[in-house]
């Protein structure tokens, strides 16, 4: 969440020589957000996000500007996590002392590209600050909203992506190295390491401590990644937050929110914790693109529970089906959707209330993708297999029969989480 912030007092790092690896999943955009770096007031390095989206590393000696490279390319994608290495040797020849590399590429087009002198010493050590600004710490300003998983810094060393990742031999994607062979160094550190520890896993005992809000664990990782709702598919007046697994509407009118992943051919299945007032609709829509405009497009077929109805709009009759059971603040609900056989059913507290059965949901050639519907003060947690309603996690475990994800209930016997390796069974 946004107001999360780790420090660690690591001591005295190379000036010179160092390696920051990471990996990252955006939850917001169009704001500037930190995630990791040094504050000593104007001497400082950090790498953050511009709140155009573009990827800036920076270091500033007696508040002057010795290092800033900001790329041209722009990373929006909500869903993806992104591997991040910079490593720096200001020891090197010119173009060569800030390599910055996503994915496994090295960013070579950059919209500001300013390099150090030559063994330049930089401002590195003592504190460092991870998912803030060090000289706002904690603001909403500056804060980084999303996840992060296998943080590395690498005192001592100037170390490529091949270090933390590889590529794979079969689907040619830049996958993670859970248990890198490197020598950090005496300040060197790795933390996050499948998991929300902040205990430092290099042997350095460089531990950090959860400075401000609550760090919690997901199962959303670079091996395997789950749905989140969508917040560049949502109106105005929509409040997203942990990972964009809650979405609340405070303001009057509607909100319609997509997730992130599509489905089809498969059997997937998700809960929605429903908190505090306001009328909550879920289900599924046909995920279409217009292929010029890129835009989603609304052909109204829509398959939804909302209240003790259950709606089909646009596949055949649009009269409600009627359950006979409602739903209630603190409730949790969920749906089952068997694209295979065309069965899409909902349940209410691990009680199944109804359900629909409908040959478009079969189509060979449509997909289709998570539907949220909210009216003013409504609120909704989802968890797509995360394990957490929030920030709280689920009171004790249902059984899943794929082995993909953690849920409040059991999971029907050959249903999934919606997330990659759930699309891959």
């Amino acid at each position: 969440m946004a107001s999360t912030y780790l420090t660690s007092n690591i001591g005295s790092p190379s000036q010179q020589r160092f390696t920051w690896s990471l990996w990252v999943k955006r939850s917001k955009l169009g704001v500037e957000q930190h995630m990791v770096g040094n504050y000593n007031a104007n001497n400082r390095t950090h790498l953050f996000f511009t709140n155009t989206e573009k990827l800036y590393f920076y270091s500033e000696l007696s508040g002057s500007n010795v290092i800033a490279y900001q790329t041209n390319r722009l990373f929006r994608d909500l869903n993806a996590w992104y591997h991040i290495v910079c490593a720096v040797d200001t020891t090197q020849a010119g173009g060569n002392r800030i390599r910055i590399y996503v994915n496994g590429e090295e960013e070579t087009s950059f919209a500001t590209e300013t390099e150090c002198n030559q063994n330049t010493n930089l401002s590195i050590g003592t504190t460092h600050y991870i998912g803030t600004y060090g000289g706002d710490a904690g603001s909403a300003s500056y804060s980084f909203d999303g996840s992060m998983s296998h943080l590395h810094f690498v005192d001592g060393s100037q170390l490529t992506p091949s270090s933390f990742g590889s590529t794979d031999s079969t689907t040619g994607e830049w996958k993670i190295n859970t248990a890198p062979s490197v020598t950090y160094g005496s300040s060197g550190y790795f933390i996050l390491k499948d998991g929300n520890s902040v205990t430092d896993q290099s042997g350095n005992s460089n531990n950090f401590t959860v400075a401000g809000g609550t760090l919690t664990k997901t199962e959303d990782n670079p091996s395997n990644v789950f749905a989140v709702v969508n917040s560049l598919s949502t109106g105005s007046g929509a409040e997203f937050a942990y990972g964009n697994t809650r979405v609340r509407k405070d303001t009057s009118g509607f909100l319609s929110s997509l997730g992130t992943i599509a489905l089809h051919n498969g059997k997937y299945y998700w809960e929605v914790y429903r908190h505090g007032g306001g009328d909550v609709g879920f289900g599924i829509t046909k995920a279409f693109v217009d292929g010029t405009n890129h835009t989603q497009v609304n052909d109204n077929r829509v398959l939804y529970y909302q209240d003790g109805n259950i709606y089909r709009e646009g596949l055949g009759s649009n009269s409600p089906v009627n359950t006979g059971v409602t739903y209630g603040d603190t409730d949790t609900l969920a749906v089952a959707v068997d694209s295979i056989n065309g069965v899409i059913t909902f349940y209410k507290n691990g009680t199944q209330t109804g359900s629909i059965t409908d040959t478009q949901l079969i189509s060979s050639n449509e997909l289709w993708i998570p539907w949220f519907l909210g009216r003013s003060g409504s609120e909704m947690r989802i968890n797509f297999g995360n394990g957490y309603f929030g920030t709280t996690a689920v009171s004790s475990a249902g059984t899943n029969a794929s082995g993909i994800g953690i849920f409040e209930y059991d999971v029907p016997t050959g249903f999934t989480a919606l997330s990659t390796k759930g699309l891959n069974l």
